[in-house]
């Protein structure tokens, strides 16, 4: 049982930096230091969107309007967070 509860731990840490990767890919894109006319900058940020959009989708829906920033990744990384101190409390 421990092994699937550290899968499980391994994996939200893994998908915590996925989001990361991906408000970062997007800062780099909006300041143009990064090109999506590159193949391979387009593939990535498409992989990054297609992994974390379905997840902050209905977080942005429920957020009120903040202008121009985005506080879905930190919110959802907070929520991560506090699952994985919920499955390590009770299931450790």
């Amino acid at each position: 049982m421990n092994s699937i509860v550290f899968l499980i731990l391994n994996i939200l840490q893994i998908y915590v930096w996925v989001i990361i990767a991906s408000a970062v890919l997007s800062w780099l894109i909006a300041f143009n230091v990064v090109n999506t006319q590159n193949r391979f900058v387009y593939m990535v940020a498409d992989t990054l969107r297609r992994l974390t959009e379905p997840v902050l989708a209905p977080i942005r829906r429920i957020m009120p309007d903040l202008g121009g920033i985005d506080v879905s990744p930190v919110i959802l990384i907070l929520l991560l967070f506090f699952a994985q101190n919920l499955i390590f409390e009770y299931l450790i």
